[in-house]
């Protein structure tokens, strides 16, 4: 069986590594948090308030592809978050030599905004959840995956997701 990387998405808040906690625990596969792979200088930007922009974001995408070609070359099937916001985005991360499927973790503006409120020691602030609307593509009829609402519990969504994958 080929190796698979499930990528989890989403705009910042959403949930992406409580859920992909959850379904790497599950799958029995490692996790790999996207945001730890940021370059510092992306970091301090988004510290400071300031979008990122497509340049900015191409040697992270870069590098989360290449992480997700070295665990399928080693045989590993992984679990993966990065917001891949734009389909170019998700472009990028399908060049891996894996089979790359995504869990677009959707929800309202009001319900992330209100999470993001509550959550400490991240280095993207809440006044940059506009940006991330405004540059958000759903995933198309065309890519692998599927699209899960964030107002259910993470182990509801995990369930979604193992059924999604079993079918």
């Amino acid at each position: 069986m080929a190796t698979t990387c499930l990528v989890v998405m989403g705009v910042s808040g959403s949930g992406k590594s409580t859920v992909a906690e959850r379904l790497a625990a599950r799958l029995g596969w490692p996790f790999t948090e996207g945001d730890d792979l940021h370059p510092e200088a992306n970091i301090a930007k988004m510290s400071a308030g300031v979008p990122l922009t497509d340049a900015d974001r191409e040697p992270w995408l870069r590098i989360i592809r290449d992480r997700i070609g070295e665990d399928a070359a080693a045989g590993r099937s992984t679990v993966v978050t990065c917001s891949a916001l734009r389909r170019a985005y998700r472009d990028v991360l399908r060049e891996a030599a894996a089979r790359v499927r995504f869990v677009h973790l959707h929800g309202s503006h009001a319900l992330i905004a209100e999470r993001l409120g509550h959550r400490a020691g991240h280095f993207m602030p809440q006044a940059l959840l506009d940006s991330q609307f405004a540059a958000l593509e759903p995933l198309a009829a065309d890519e692998d995956g599927i699209t899960v609402d964030v107002a259910d519990t993470p182990d509801v969504i995990a369930d979604e997701v193992m059924e999604f994958l079993a079918r």
